[in-house]
């Protein structure tokens, strides 16, 4: 389907509303210069305009495969992820030692948000194996490191990773997966994962499984867990792919979306794996993985959104029904009002993930560990926020089409059933709102507090010369900050039942902060006009969701099944 790269938005952003200068002005990313941004964001968006966006609707209508055991891809989706990996882009961010590029994370994040928007399906593979790159890159054995990461950085290998078993969703520590010691530095992999996204494909040498698995000896629950990495051929000194491992792909799930990309049952059957970080160690080398997924997914999100954005778009700028100042249905005030919001909501999603990868990257640059609890604050909210928007959007585009929206001919449903999924996987939205509400608040706020001040010294200094955006934002982070005060004098039991409701609340009054820095930085012009918007329609849901953050779990704990049987 057609598709054009954002290109000036994610200039804007990076320019006037996240700060990406201070990236470029340290040492490890002073290879980051304007020149070298203009040129990643031209070319990606070349590549997600011209090869990714055709496979959109092919992935959607053939889906993935799998016959006599062999995994077969949709048409053109074996190009298109060449075009990926020799473009460099499943190397953006890693280490410059292996093949990585080394540049910033807020690049790779603009760059997989626009390769999501194109074509979701095929993306995930890519994100697949970056996530990857970094937990060897941060636990990993030297020779594992040397074998694995330059094929995994240009991509002629892909990796995955293998976390969920039946009866271990979310509960990862009721996983029973087995390994065993062979006597010789590697492992016997013995199990049965499910949910396994691009768990094989037709178009890789090699397939690369993170597993989480027990040793002989290990504790119950997620202290007794380990990871190892299990190939899906066993790779010669050399780094040649060799005999196949004792794993296969036993099914492909039926899915609601994503169809190109297949979603895997894989059995482990005494396979050969090597052990990634420490014995028993395996959550914290698995959650640096899950960490970068996180934000990836938050940016899948929002790719999604601004598909269905300019899909919604273009159908109103050419349909005529009834009459309208522009002949079309885009001149009705309810359309106009919808795509209006569903750009705002996009803008604003999009400025929180950039800035959570301006964290990472100032973190990485710095080591200052203000940066580091930005970071980890920002993520959760990235991830939830950037999925929510994702389906809201692409829910109301396809109300903007009427009733073709409900068909699947237009494409506009693909969006939402291709989406939905992202806010359940990489941990669902409430893990992610109750990481927030409790994990990421126990420093006192001190995270939240930071951010909270920032917001409001931007409205104080904006109140002068933009006062029907500043007078909005500081308001609403005052009712931000009363609520924050409020979590964080509550024990859990008050909190969580709230957790969902206060992200949405932080959420909304940060993309406030990121539509009045663009507004101040274009006054006249197309962003003030949105910010506008925002601010009118969008940001006053924070009071509601701070007032039901606030109001504890008393009535919820109260409700038994027989009150909700029919």
């Amino acid at each position: 389907m057609p598709y054009t790269a954002p290109i000036d938005c994610y200039r804007l952003i990076l320019d006037h509303v996240v700060g990406f200068h201070k990236v470029a002005a340290t040492q490890r990313f002073s290879e980051a210069t304007p020149d070298t941004v203009s040129a990643i964001l031209t070319e990606a968006g070349r590549l997600c305009e011209e090869v990714l966006a055709p496979l959109q609707r092919v992935g959607d209508t053939e889906g993935a495969k799998l016959e006599g055991g062999i995994l077969r891809t949709p048409t053109g989706y074996a190009e298109g992820y060449r075009a990926i990996a020799e473009g460099g882009w499943v190397s953006l961010p890693a280490d410059p030692e292996y093949g990585g590029m080394g540049l910033p994370m807020t690049l790779a994040t603009a760059v997989n948000e626009m390769m999501s928007a194109a074509c979701l399906s095929l993306q995930l593979a890519p994100l697949m194996s970056q996530g990857q790159i970094e937990a060897l890159e941060n636990h990993a054995s030297d020779e594992i490191k040397a074998l694995y990461l330059p094929r995994l950085t240009s991509g002629e290998w892909t990796g995955t990773m293998n976390l969920t078993e039946p009866q271990a969703g979310s509960d990862v520590g009721a996983l029973t997966t087995k390994a065993e010691p062979n006597g010789d530095g590697s492992y016997a992999i013995t199990g049965q994962k499910i949910y396994i996204s691009w768990g094989d494909n037709d178009f890789s040498e090699n397939v690369c499984h993170l597993v989480l698995a027990r040793l002989p000896d290990a504790a119950p629950g997620t202290k007794g867990i380990s990871l190892f990495i299990v190939p899906k051929y066993i790779p010669e000194s050399d780094g040649t792919p060799g005999r196949a491992n004792e794993l296969r792909v036993v099914s492909l799930e039926e899915k609601m979306g994503q169809h190109g990309s297949p979603t895997c049952v894989m059995s482990y059957e005494g396979a050969t794996g090597w052990l990634i970080g420490t014995e028993h160690g395996g959550m914290k080398a698995m959650f640096t993985m899950m960490n970068n997924a996180r934000l990836g997914v938050g940016g899948q999100g929002i790719g999604a959104a601004e598909g269905a954005l300019q899909h919604a778009l273009a159908f109103a700028q050419d349909r005529v029904q009834g009459k309208s100042p522009t002949g079309t249905i885009f001149g009705h005030p309810d359309v106009k009002r919808m795509l209006a919001q569903m750009k705002a909501e996009v803008f604003a999603a999009r400025s929180i993930a950039m800035a959570c990868a301006v964290a990472i990257d100032m973190q990485h640059a710095t080591g200052h560990e203000d940066w580091a609890a930005r970071a980890a604050f920002l993520t959760p909210i990235a991830k939830s926020f950037g999925t929510e928007t994702g389906m809201r959007v692409a829910d109301t585009g396809i109300q903007v089409h009427g009733g073709m929206g409900f068909v699947e001919e237009t494409g506009a449903a693909q969006f939402f059933r291709d989406v939905r999924v992202t806010a359940i996987y990489e941990g669902t939205n409430g893990i992610q709102a109750i990481d927030l509400a409790g994990r990421k608040l126990m420093d006192g706020g001190e995270a939240a507090f930071r951010l909270i001040d920032e917001m409001q010294a931007d409205a104080e200094s904006a109140r002068a010369t933009h006062p029907d955006l500043a007078e909005p934002l500081w308001q609403a982070t005052e009712t931000l900050r009363e609520a924050t005060e409020w979590m964080v004098a509550q024990d859990m039991g008050a909190r969580l039942p709230g957790a969902s409701a206060y992200l949405h609340g932080f959420a909304r009054v940060l993309g406030g902060q990121a539509h009045l820095r663009a507004a101040m930085a274009d006054p006249e012009g197309a962003p003030a006009r949105l910010a506008a918007v925002y601010m009118t329609r969008l940001l006053p849901e924070h009071a509601s969701a701070l007032a039901e953050a606030r109001e504890g779990g008393d009535a919820v704990s109260a409700i038994t099944a027989e009150d909700l049987a029919a």
